[in-house]
């Protein structure tokens, strides 16, 4: 009776541990198959997209086969990313270069005056001290902010060259001027990172207290008259090339090259698209916004200097629609205002958009009043059609 005892129970716990077991087992096969169910779901749905089908495979390694001269080449790959950009600022800047590129013809064709050298020059002259302006305003914006004081900058660039040339001569008053537009940036920056104020407000705020300043120091009137060499240096040309337009072509190659091949650069881009990402990355994140506000203040700046050399006085009242204007270039040009792309390309595209329509509406004689109504459609709709791809997107 006993030894039956002990059996059935022997028989009763090996069958426990034996139903135990097979728990364990069924339990660890359930957390393999879990487990390479959430592996194929990862592969499937990687970064929210489904995976692939056949269909769409096979079109993938066509596309790629079409594509892979293009990567082997990378002049023929930066050529067919121009030919087919992929994001809706890309397009806006690629059908504002074709729609300028065609105008220039058109006018070329059309009217002889519009093709004239001495016309052609003038263009690029009249384009140069707002594209100045317009460069430095790029890179505020894709750091994700901008500078409504950039034409309150240029006068008081303008009147500090005049009044110091009065005292200790031209060179010394555009050393002036470029500190001045170099402490306003410096100022403006601070206030944006370290301080935390809207750069709306900020820059503002500081247009209102330059304007006034100046106009109180200056009983509103004019500086002059200035030394000849200020006329002198400011019609001085290069074969019709004015000196003008040589440093706006100066300021376009040296914001480029900063913007494209240097770590700064590389930082600018990184704060306009994530400022809270970039700042844990490591990257001084207040010092990046300071610096790119500062070369804003003196891009303004040295547009106020050039005023002064064509001009041959120092104005209170100059630049006042700058800010707008160079904003306007940016954004036709094909920049959003969000920051993190973008380049001097576009704020080179917009500026010289700008100033044909304003040329050819001269030419024609039309009433210059239409221009802001132009220039305020074109506005609406690049980001119009940005805003609209996106929200697709998303």
């Amino acid at each position: 009776m006993k030894k039956a005892y002990r059996r059935y129970i022997s028989d009763k716990s090996g069958f426990h541990a034996g139903c135990v077991r097979s728990r364990q087992i069924s339990n660890v096969c359930e957390i393999v198959t879990a487990s390479q169910q959430h592996s194929l779901s990862f592969k499937e749905k990687r970064d929210g997209r489904e995976r692939p089908t056949k269909l769409q495979r096979e079109n993938q390694t066509v596309a790629d086969s079409v594509a892979s001269p293009f990567k082997e080449n990378p002049f023929w790959g930066r050529l067919h990313q121009w030919v087919a950009p992929r994001s809706p600022s890309q397009v806006v800047q690629r059908v504002m270069l074709a729609l300028l590129v065609l105008s220039i013809v058109a006018l070329a064709v059309a009217n002889p005056n519009f093709r004239n050298p001495a016309n052609l020059l003038n263009v690029v002259q009249q384009a140069s001290m707002v594209g100045i302006v317009a460069c430095g305003m790029q890179m505020m914006i894709i750091s994700g902010g901008f500078d409504l004081s950039v034409g309150a900058t240029a006068a008081a660039a303008s009147c500090t060259a005049a009044a110091i040339s009065l005292v200790a001569g031209i060179p010394a008053g555009i050393v002036g001027a470029l500190v001045v537009g170099l402490l306003i940036g410096t100022i403006n920056g601070n206030l944006i990172a370290k301080v935390g104020i809207n750069p709306f407000v900020s820059t503002f705020g500081a247009q209102a207290i330059i304007t006034g300043t100046l106009y109180a120091m200056t009983e509103a009137k004019p500086i002059a008259p200035l030394p000849r060499e200020w006329r002198e240096l400011g019609f001085f040309n290069v074969g019709g090339f004015s000196f003008s337009s040589m440093v706006f072509v100066l300021v376009v190659v040296v914001l480029a090259s900063v913007l494209r091949f240097t770590r700064y650069g590389q930082h600018v881009y990184a704060v306009g698209s994530n400022k809270t990402g970039t700042s844990r990355a490591g990257v001084n994140v207040d010092r990046v916004i300071i610096a790119t506000y500062a070369i804003g203040g003196v891009t303004a700046a040295i547009a106020g200097v050039l005023l002064t050399c064509i001009a041959g006085i120092g104005s209170p009242q100059a630049g006042t629609t700058w800010a707008l204007l160079s904003i306007a270039a940016v954004v036709i040009g094909g920049t959003p205002l969000t920051g993190g792309v973008g380049g001097i390309a576009s704020a080179v595209i917009g500026i010289f958009a700008l100033t044909v329509l304003n040329n050819a509406m001269t030419l024609y004689s039309i009433s210059a009043f239409w221009q802001p109504a132009f220039m305020g459609g074109a506005v609406l709709l690049a980001v119009g059609y940005e805003a609209l791809q996106r929200g697709r997107k998303s």
